[in-house]
């Protein structure tokens, strides 16, 4: 066992994954640990070593090929198993193999915050030249809100992510997507049946990765006492020390509910007096920063199509109060055939962004509800919903 100590923004699932060990390994070393909402810097965890793999050498290997099976260096290999090579790879022995390369930047390590979200557009848009990053405004609590570009098309669509903070997942998985269709492009090749080359001459791509920033770390983190926000946050959390459900912004705003698409009929509607996890519209439309810097770079722009991504149903919500346009019922049976995701007609709801944007310019807007399960959707669902998303992207794109 080994010593750690805790600091800011750690959790267990992101201790677990930079020591290539499971969650049930760390709390079963520190029972204490699944108790807690969240861990606090300072606090002492017992670790066990990160267990090696092994493998058998079999009749037909080669190091070439455990090395491509693992996705590891044959360097690497070689070091840790003395007397091998290429020359020499003795059937029946055992190997001890290193931890696999990631062949992504985008690589979640445990829950995907804010800074994970800046370290990877960084190495992204030094890596893909195609690939460009502006800020749009900043957060309550100053954080930057990064607009993604890509393409020089014409055409302009728009994606936003993690706009509600325990919905957090929708911003790796966006960001997957776009690693792998910039790599496609620089390589000139397809991605899913999809041309990039043929996609970004057509369009540009504008994307929010994270919407909320100030949420998506207070579901993540918690807080201490040095927050700002400590002792009204503890108020509007009902004196809950856990933030995994909360949806709103820092000040306890849900930017679901800021838009002005008869805003006022939604204030009636939600019935809430003042902040709170979820669903409390604020004192006016575009009261809180994040929503504003996202209405005014939307009017600035003015795209062609948009899509709000939250989580979690699998649907596709296409319409509002009927001032959608004709085609947008077709859009979204064609993005539900694709994707397998239900279309859905909505009714009962108002000020959201898809909403607010279908009102004011008449153009197709979609919230996408994506995977399924209890926000926040656990990791395991990273892969499948990062590929779902890609291609409602790339198909819209493509009409």
């Amino acid at each position: 066992m080994q010593q750690y100590t805790v600091t800011k923004g750690d959790t267990l699932q992101r201790i677990a994954s930079r020591r290539g060990l499971v969650l049930d390994n760390i709390v079963n070393a520190n029972p204490w640990s699944a108790k807690q909402p969240y861990l606090i810097p300072g606090q002492m965890l017992f670790l066990p070593s990160s267990p090696r793999r092994r493998y058998e050498i079999q009749t037909c290997d080669t190091i070439q090929s455990v090395s491509e099976a693992f996705s590891i260096p044959e360097q690497e290999l070689e070091q840790l198993n003395p007397g091998i090579s290429r020359d020499r790879f003795p059937v029946g022995r055992i190997l001890v193999l290193p931890a696999s390369e990631s062949k992504y930047i985008v690589e979640p390590q445990g829950e995907y915050g804010y800074n994970d979200m800046v370290k990877d557009i960084e190495q992204l848009t030094d890596k893909y030249t195609c690939l460009k990053a502006t800020s749009i405004g900043e957060s309550v609590l100053g954080k930057s809100l990064i607009m993604l570009q890509i393409g020089t098309g014409k055409r302009k669509i728009h994606v936003n992510a993690a706009l509600h903070a325990n919905e957090w997942i929708t911003t790796p998985s966006l960001l997957r997507f776009v690693e792998e269709y910039v790599s496609a492009y620089h390589k000139g090749d397809r991605w899913n049946g999809y041309d990039p080359v043929a996609g970004l001459e057509e369009c540009t791509l504008w994307l929010l990765p994270m919407a909320n920033p100030d949420g998506v770390e207070l579901v993540q983190e918690g807080i201490m006492l040095e927050h700002p926000y400590y002792k009204q946050l503890l108020e509007w959390n009902s004196q809950r020390y856990d933030f995994k459900h909360w949806k709103a912004n820092i000040q306890g705003i849900d930017l679901g509910d800021q838009f002005p698409a008869h805003w006022e009929e939604e204030v009636k509607r939600r019935g809430k007096q003042g902040p709170s996890p979820r669903d409390y519209p604020g004192i006016s439309p575009l009261s809180e920063p994040e929503a504003k810097a996202l209405a005014d770079f939307t009017l600035r722009i003015s795209p062609d199509a948009v899509i709000s991504l939250h989580s979690q149903g699998q649907e596709i919500y296409w319409n509002y109060r009927d001032y959608e346009p004709e085609e947008s019922e077709s859009w979204s049976r064609r993005l539900s055939q694709v994707s397998g995701y239900r279309t859905v007609k909505l009714t009962g709801s108002d000020a959201g962004y898809k909403d607010w944007f279908i009102q004011h310019f008449g153009k197709p807007g979609f919230t996408v509800e994506v995977g399924l399960g209890i926000n926040p959707l656990p990791l395991e669902s990273f892969d499948n919903i990062s590929v779902e998303i890609g291609i409602i992207i790339a198909e819209l794109m493509s009409f």
